[in-house]
């Protein structure tokens, strides 16, 4: 089967994840997860992709990025991939594939969706109860984001993140404040099913917007099989 297209939009925000190859682990030790922060740091500069939150869990990462260029997500995460997987093979002495093929990626609307793509991928530790609070994982962007932290060499403030505030102070606050509700059932849905199926995550007018400008289908279609009507006979397409 022919791999789907990827949607390559520059400065438009994209959620993508990589998992483990058989959902087994992509970190084994600390320097593990600080090696590929650093690998993630080098590959976003070098492919002008921006880098607004992150998470690494045991087998899997989140990223939610926008590109400078056309195929910059795609590039970054090809560095990433060809320099941790051989850290990992050559620290472990393992070899083969570390991923479980290729990253998926779906865009984001901004204006809609930005932030509570960044609480869902900052969250992501709380829901696999791995922690009672998102401050309290060391391998998240949560810290940049929301504490007083020292300044990240690899996240960037986007456009919508700085409008909660006119310093970095009080936008730590404002997106702090967030994570005072969930994130309801039904926008986690929409999160999960645009990601798993490399789709849009937005607003009909911005899907429309997306449709109209890469001539490709931005919401999940129709189960089962597709369908042929033709004077008042149904013929299923096989």
């Amino acid at each position: 089967m022919a791999r789907k297209p990827r949607y390559n939009l520059p400065g438009i925000p994209q959620h993508v994840i990589q998992r483990g190859h058989n959902r087994e682990p992509c970190f084994y030790s600390e320097e593990d997860y600080q090696c590929y922060l650093e690998d993630l740091q080098e590959a976003a500069t070098r492919n002008q992709v921006a880098v607004h939150a992150y998470v690494l869990m045991t087998n899997h990462v989140h990223l939610l990025v926008t590109p400078g260029q056309e195929h910059s997500v795609t590039h970054m995460m090809q560095d990433i991939g060809r320099k941790y997987v051989r850290y990992i093979n050559k620290t472990y002495k393992r070899s083969g594939s570390l991923w479980e093929g290729r990253f998926k990626a779906g865009l984001i609307d901004s204006e809609a969706y930005l932030l509570t793509c960044m609480r869902y991928i900052e969250m992501n530790p709380v829901r696999a109860a791995m922690v009672t609070h998102p401050g309290e994982y060391r391998w998240s962007s949560y810290s940049v984001n929301a504490q007083e932290t020292k300044d990240s060499l690899l996240i960037q403030e986007h456009p919508i993140y700085k409008q909660l505030g006119s310093d970095k102070t009080s936008r730590q606050y404002s997106y702090r404040d967030l994570f005072k509700n969930y994130i309801d059932k039904n926008e986690l849905h929409e999160i999960r099913e645009a990601l798993n199926q490399e789709l849009v995550l937005g607003r009909d007018d911005f899907k429309d917007k997306i449709e109209q400008m890469t001539n490709r289908q931005t919401r999940a279609g129709q189960s089962g099989r597709p369908r042929i009507e033709e004077s008042g006979a149904i013929y299923y397409v096989f």
